[in-house]
């Protein structure tokens, strides 16, 4: 275990239910009522749900049929994701009052370090529910959070007392914490990997102890080095806020299965547009172009291109496009188009880190 003195303060901060919140918020007649944001039908997905839609066993990525399966009263609200970058962006107004070391990962959730803040407040704790409180008093939406010594537990600890609540893992707390925590509550092990990790007599963190560092690459690829440190507390990602995009998308699910090459291209042209919308509001270039194709049948397929030059406009990269379309035959009708910019021109210095020590 790392020295205590080296220990950061982080912050993972979480809205609830943010997107179904949101509407809410906006619509009273929707508060205390089943909400998911998305859309029903065969072709439609759940992106967020409210808790009453959840205590139905509603979640977010769930085909829209199912979702009305489990919730018959279920009430659909198209995402307005316009309103929620919108309030997504007060809510980090809140978190730079604190300190500039926000990461965020989505609308909905960041990480902070509060190492040193510009408060001066020594406890991580009372930040965040000083924090939460804000954000309830400011915007009238409940977020939760989790403190620690670093990313990994404070994400995990984050959704240990959700929805409105907060958890902190002390340094002293923090092994003991982990040698209990199940393997499939460790954020990064997903279900297969769980249920392979049970297959091996692994339903702890202290079942996952046992195994040596080898045994773990051996078993798990790269991903074996990475179990080995964090269940013994072990993460030393730090808390970036020069964030580097790397990459920038359009892409569109369509009602009805497409087989024909003209009709993609159709569809290809309107989402161009809006990638070249979004490419031009962020000042962004790219140079590898990527086309996604996936089928009726699920499968899902990329064809790209990198050019020697920075492109933007549609009309320099319509044309790879069509390409890439054409490259190789079909091998099924399709349900989903998407263009995306990778290689892009964002390329930033790393920010500088300070650690200070502080009473926990």
């Amino acid at each position: 275990m790392t020295d205590v003195s080296q220990h950061r303060k982080i912050i993972h901060v979480d809205m609830d239910a943010f997107y179904a919140s949101v509407e809410q918020l906006d619509n009273p007649d929707l508060r205390g009522k089943p909400v998911a944001v998305g859309g029903g039908g065969k072709r439609g997905v759940v992106s967020a749900a409210s808790y009453e839609a959840r205590k139905y066993g509603v979640k977010s990525a769930m085909s829209g049929v199912l979702a009305e399966k489990k919730c018959p009263h279920l009430i659909f609200v198209r995402p307005r994701f316009d309103r929620y970058k919108e309030i997504s962006n007060k809510v980090r107004e809140i978190f730079y009052d604190y300190t500039d070391l926000v990461e965020p990962l989505s609308l909905d959730e960041a990480y902070l370090d509060v190492t040193e803040n510009k408060k001066g407040n020594p406890s991580a704790s009372l930040i965040a529910q000083e924090i939460r409180d804000r954000i309830w008093e400011e915007l009238e939406l409940r977020a939760s959070a989790g403190i620690s010594i670093n990313k990994f537990i404070a994400k995990v600890a984050s959704d240990i007392n959700k929805p409105n609540g907060q958890k902190t893992i002390s340094p002293e707390e923090v092994i003991p914490f982990l040698e209990e925590l199940p393997v499939n509550k460790f954020y990064g092990v997903g279900k297969v990997t769980a249920a392979k990790m049970h297959n091996l007599g692994i339903f702890k963190g202290v079942d996952l102890k046992q195994k040596t560092v080898e045994e773990l690459t051996k078993l798990f690829g790269k991903s074996g080095g990475f179990y080995y440190n964090i269940v013994r507390g072990i993460h030393h990602s730090k808390v970036k806020p020069n964030r580097i995009r790397k990459s920038i998308a359009a892409e569109r699910t369509f009602f009805d299965n497409i087989s024909s090459e003209i009709f993609m291209l159709e569809k290809l042209e309107k989402i161009a547009e809006e990638l070249e919308r979004r490419m031009v509001k962020s000042n962004t270039k790219g140079k590898t172009i990527t086309l996604k194709i996936k089928y009726s049948d699920f499968t899902q397929q990329t064809r790209s291109k990198t050019v020697q030059e920075f492109v933007q406009k549609k009309a320099e990269f319509m044309p790879i496009v069509k390409e890439l379309l054409y490259q190789e035959k079909l091998k099924d009708s399709v349900r989903l188009l998407g263009i995306s910019f990778g290689n892009l021109d964002t390329e930033k210095k790393e920010p500088v880190w300070v650690q200070l020590k502080f009473d926990f």
